[in-house]
């Protein structure tokens, strides 16, 4: 079925065993999520909380918490939509198969918004930011947020709805010194069309009118988040994901989205901001207190029996991380449009998206020659680091298939064949003072840090170690080392105190391997303050490592030295020792934890989920 809103998919997901209704009065502070997060784990169903304390308005999570029930939401519409964009990517298969581009053509119809009269939808009445669910998720997040907001903004050179960005930024509704119904918070990390939008707005001296739409069917939601190719509106993907058409009319200037279940309306003035968050975030802590953009409300509205949909944001895996493989799954080829030559490329969910790349490239540069080494790879390494979002990234791990195929989706194996290849004196390349995650608390302040690519490819160099080699089992001052992959091991050292400790220390450190002897099956040695828990899985090794180190001051080495200004050496270490000035990680709150167990005993709504 095609849903017309929000609600009608609510009702289908129940009918087919896909949704729990929670009876129980439940509190939006750290209750809600913290039950939406066990479920979540557990693999269980999506949640409609029907009894919110201080609200009147129903909310539901957990839409997006399997790939199965979220290929269940679009069943009727995810392959025309899949063909649509297919057809943009790649005009020809029009050619080559008529009849399929012809229904793809008949999907595109439903891409077109169409602008209804009349102002409001009907029965949409006026509200206040307080009468919202003022979900509160971790506990120490500067207020209550909207995690699912679909956020619209027009070009103010060329208005119209063709031209608008609909993007998912964080909306910050009460704490810090926001006017509670006056202000909210307008959080956007860099690379967003609404920073492209203001930026334009301000050199004209004119406010930034901003539309946040909330629930309606899926589809948007999933819209605001998509990567697409240029010249391709998210409200189109909304419309032939939904199967209809996105509807709206503008009031008092604004865009009203008539499918939302609620709309926020206001302006952004050029230079004014107030702090925001804390906020817990996708890497896994906390971002922390920074001005941003704030929106003065002009009016907010809600449907009659309006659902507040809802997700947590934690550390990968959690229920977005099913939007980033619907997201590749329906836009994969497009990035193998954009840059030339790559064949493949995957943002680590566990590490966080933004913090660790891996790709598969081309290497095609000099056939001729016997010796292979990277060449066109360090060319697609840059356009990867210089495209879109994924300019964030801070690793990124390249290679091309020779003589056995690849996939970054197989990690263990992709990165024991990058390490197997690499030549330490060559193939690493460092780009310095330059720009990261917003969300990345690792580099040396907000928005700035540095990258590194590790680039490898020709014959195989080394045999990597399956356990820890014994002369790096008695290192004074460093224990507990422990086997994390082939070729990498993690050791425990002193806890982090500033960098020029850590230049003295990691210097004491790479003599003392050196005096040890050589260890060419050990390429990569991670220091860390838990080595038991970074090696105790492939997640706690991607997430430890990667969100935790900048590349510039992070990494050092065995017999390191600089080679006309290309840093090389004989054993990579990466320092991912907490630092001072990082984020502290997402921590629960043990009363909460132990008060939801309510919902979760024999006859509780949620008695029927198995836990753990």
């Amino acid at each position: 079925m095609k849903y017309r809103n929000l609600e009608e998919c609510v009702v289908d997901l129940e009918r087919h065993g896909h949704l729990v209704r929670i009876r129980e009065e439940v509190d939006p502070y750290l209750e809600m999520a913290a039950i939406h997060l066990r479920v979540y784990e557990a693999g269980g169903p999506a949640l409609l909380f029907e009894n919110i304390k201080g609200t009147k308005y129903r909310a539901v999570s957990n839409l997006f918490g399997t790939i199965e029930r979220s290929k269940f939401i679009f069943r009727n519409t995810w392959q025309a939509a899949e063909n649509v964009i297919a057809l943009r990517n790649d005009p020809m298969k029009a050619l080559k198969k008529p009849l399929q581009s012809m229904s793809s053509g008949l999907a595109a119809l439903t891409a077109l918004p169409v602008k209804k009269p009349g102002g409001l939808p009907s029965g949409m009445q006026e509200i206040q930011i307080s009468d919202l669910p003022q979900i509160h998720h971790w506990p120490m997040d500067g207020g209550a947020f909207i995690t699912l907001p679909q956020v619209y903004t027009e070009d103010p050179d060329k208005p119209g709805i063709m031209n608008s960005n609909l993007g998912m930024y964080r909306v910050q509704l009460s704490g810090n010194d926001y006017e509670i119904n006056r202000e909210v918070g307008m959080h956007y990390q860099i690379h967003r069309g609404i920073g492209i939008h203001q930026d334009k707005a301000n050199k004209l001296g004119k406010p930034l009118k901003v539309s946040c739409f909330v629930g309606g069917h899926p589809a948007h939601s999933l819209a605001a988040v998509m990567p697409l190719p240029e010249g391709m509106s998210e409200l189109t993907i909304a419309g032939m994901l939904s199967g209809r058409r996105f509807r709206y009319s503008y009031v008092d200037g604004y865009c009203i989205s008539h499918d939302a279940d609620f709309v926020i309306t206001g302006e952004i003035h050029p230079g004014e901001t107030k702090p925001e968050g804390p906020f817990g975030d996708h890497l896994g802590y906390y971002s922390l207190v920074h001005p941003f953009p704030v929106m003065k409300v002009h009016k907010v509205y809600a449907k009659p029996n309006a659902i507040w949909p809802f997700t947590v944001v934690g550390r990968p895996p959690q229920e977005d991380t099913a939007f980033g493989e619907l997201i590749h799954e329906l836009t994969g080829d497009a990035v193998k449009l954009e840059v030339p030559g790559v064949k493949e490329v995957q943002a680590v969910d566990a590490a966080g998206v933004h913090p660790l790349l891996f790709a598969i490239g081309s290497e095609r540069y000099t056939p001729y020659q016997e010796v292979k080494q990277p060449a066109e790879l360090l060319t697609i390494a840059n356009h990867i680091l210089g495209t879109n979002q994924l300019s964030l990234a801070k690793y990124l791990f390249i290679t091309a298939e020779d003589k056995q195929p690849l996939s970054t989706y197989r990690e263990v194996e992709f990165l024991s064949y990058i390490l197997e290849r690499i030549d330490l004196h060559r193939d690493i390349h460092f780009h310095t003072n330059t720009t990261i995650d917003t969300l990345d608390y690792s580099g040396t302040g907000l928005n700035t840090g540095s990258k590194v690519v590790f680039a490898a490819y020709g014959e195989k160099k080394r045999e990597l170690c399956t356990e820890v080699p014994d002369g790096l089992k008695d290192i004074r001052g460093y224990e507990n080392v422990r086997f994390v992959l082939p070729g990498i091991v993690a050791m425990e050292g002193p806890a982090f105190r500033d960098y020029a400790s850590a230049n003295k220390e990691m210097d004491e450190l790479s003599k003392a391997i050196a005096a040890k002897g050589e260890f060419p099956s050990c390429p990569m040695i991670i220091l860390c303050d838990d080595s038991e828990f970074l090696s105790a899985s492939l997640s706690n090794f991607l997430w430890v490592t990667f969100t935790r180190s900048n590349p510039s001051h992070d990494i050092y080495g065995v017999n390191s030295y600089y080679d006309n200004k290309h840093w090389a050496c004989d054993n990579v270490i990466i320092d991912a020792r907490s630092k001072p000035h990082q984020a502290p990680p997402l921590i629960p709150d043990p009363a909460v934890e132990k008060n939801i167990e309510r919902l979760f005993v024999k006859g509780a709504s949620l008695g029927g989920i198995k836990i753990g």
